[in-house]
């Protein structure tokens, strides 16, 4: 199991990548993209397409842990929920850039974006907003609002995204969402429902000249790993983890 299990409920890596023209859907070329990915991961045996035309491969989702992969009119799509190690879930994604250029005809000069996701999510049966705002804070200016008689925080989903280069390209955000409704909070009921903590690494428009998907790739992989690492574990998942352990 890999070392992130421990900070939350279910931890998954998904990369996304998304085209400016729109991707081959003919059945030979379909076919055999998944089947190359099913030689590496011959687990992966539940092929369909979805209402709205996305071809879908993915392992048996009953068990907890599952790899997935799925093309879209405009993106491709690579993920790995609960894996068994976080370099597992990178060398999948890895292997679907890999392919894409040669069985998808995707071109650097193609691309719109490419984004690496370190997903995070806490099951919690209670008011979202509330126990985030408890357990991070708000911001200064901010904080005398809950001072208020009586007040409940209907809404609070704390983001911030910044750029790692000169060009704007290259930017990570670090993201929180809710899932509680004014019904729920009205009626006092509420479900068991998955509160999300995003990472995601993106670069945004055509690659440069001499720059490949897997080298843009590597990149964003490290921006997730030092992301996450030194800042998002103790200043965001350990407290939610705690507050929620309290409630």
């Amino acid at each position: 199991m890999n070392r992130y299990s421990a900070l939350c409920d279910d931890f998954y890596v998904n990369m996304n990548l998304s085209t400016e023209m729109d991707l081959p859907n003919g059945r030979e070329t379909i076919l055999q993209f998944f089947e190359r990915v099913q030689k590496t991961y011959p687990t992966m045996r539940n092929f369909f397409c979805r209402d709205r035309g996305d071809f879908v491969l993915e392992e048996d989702r009953d068990k907890g842990n599952y790899r997935w992969c799925a093309i879209e009119a405009r993106r491709i799509c690579s993920g790995y929920v609960n894996p068994e190690s976080v370099p597992a879930a990178l060398e999948q994604h890895r292997l679907v850039l890999e392919l894409a250029p040669y069985m998808l005809t995707v071109s650097p000069l193609d691309c719109e974006a490419l984004d690496l996701l370190y997903g995070f999510d806490y099951t919690y049966r209670g008011n979202h907003n509330q126990v985030v705002a408890e357990a991070l804070g708000v911001s200064p200016a901010m904080e005398r609002l809950l001072e208020v008689p009586g007040a409940t925080v209907t809404g609070f989903e704390p983001a911030l995204t910044i750029a790692l280069d000169e060009d704007f390209r290259l930017q990570c955000r670090v993201s929180i969402e809710t899932r509680t409704n004014f019904l729920q909070m009205r009626g006092g009921e509420y479900p068991e429902e998955q509160l999300s903590v995003y990472v995601t690494a993106r670069q945004y428009g055509s690659l440069p000249s001499g720059k490949g998907f897997l080298e843009t790739y590597d990149r964003l992989a490290d921006v997730c790993q030092h992301v996450v690492e030194n800042y998002v574990i103790e200043n965001v998942l350990r407290p939610l983890a705690r507050t929620i352990a309290l409630k």
